[in-house]
């Protein structure tokens, strides 16, 4: 949706190594903002945004406006259920599902692309676009890009861009209270209160409120009760009017965990 960081860029370089061309696309989706989410607020920097996919090597920029995406008369929508678009960001952002399938599967159909890669920061997003290109056999290869982080640990995002000096700071707590609780989970302890003091701990860093501390099974993102092989652990935090989110594998976060301590 633009505001262009190293994230979106690495997505640029895979499509590179793995084929010929890459096209990207830039759409400030108007149909996956929620109602108290502000749509004409989201940063904004077409030019410069430009010049950095040129930079990194796209062949082609799509940037249609809203109406040419959704013309008069527009009525249909792509909505994918089961336990993808139950739990994690769906309860908080409602419609928000629905308007990524639809438009990513618009997406998809113009430009009908080899391969198509999204950032695993949106691991929710990317399992729904998994599920909807699947389902409705779009001919496209959906592929996951890791998630870029800045020096201690932050996944990079455009939002970041809100955050004052002082909210900046307590967003840095964030990827280690995911290690301090993924080693506890992942040494066998029960889910649940270590998901508990996860939350607590985010408060106490700063954090204004916390959505949710979660553990799930990366693949249909079901909660977990304890470790189990192929879990994730997932974070949606807000710091003022910025809501953060990140996910990574229980054993990369163990593993990590280890290794610093």
């Amino acid at each position: 949706m633009g505001a262009l960081h190293d994230g979106h860029l690495s997505l640029v370089r895979l499509a590179l190594r793995d084929c010929d061309r890459a096209a990207a696309t830039i759409f400030v989706n108007p149909r996956q903002f929620g109602p108290r989410e502000d749509f004409s607020a989201y940063p904004r920097a077409e030019a410069a945004d430009a010049g950095m996919l040129a930079r990194a090597g796209a062949h082609l920029l799509f940037a249609p406006p809203p109406d040419e995406m959704y013309p008069p008369g527009h009525v249909t929508t792509v909505a994918v259920g089961g336990t993808l678009t139950r739990g994690l960001c769906a309860p908080f952002r409602p419609g928000h599902f629905e308007g990524v399938a639809t438009v990513v599967c618009k997406l998809l159909l113009q430009a009908l692309p080899d391969r198509a890669w999204f950032g695993e920061k949106d691991w929710q997003q990317l399992q729904v676009i998994r599920r909807m290109a699947l389902d409705l056999d779009v001919p496209v290869a959906i592929e996951g890009g890791p998630t870029v982080r800045e020096a201690d640990g932050l996944a990079m995002s455009s939002r970041n861009a809100y955050l004052s000096a002082a909210e900046r700071r307590s967003a840095a707590s964030l990827p280690r209270i995911m290690e301090d609780a993924a080693r506890r989970i992942a040494a066998g302890a029960p889910a649940d209160p270590a998901l508990d003091d996860a939350r607590r701990a985010l408060l106490a860093a700063g954090f204004t409120s916390v959505d949710y501390v979660a553990l799930c099974d990366g693949d249909s993102l079901a909660p977990l009760a304890a470790a189990a092989p192929g879990a994730r652990l997932f974070v949606a935090a807000h710091l003022g009017r910025t809501r953060l989110i990140d996910n990574r594998a229980l054993s990369e976060l163990a593993q990590r965990s280890m290794m610093t301590t």
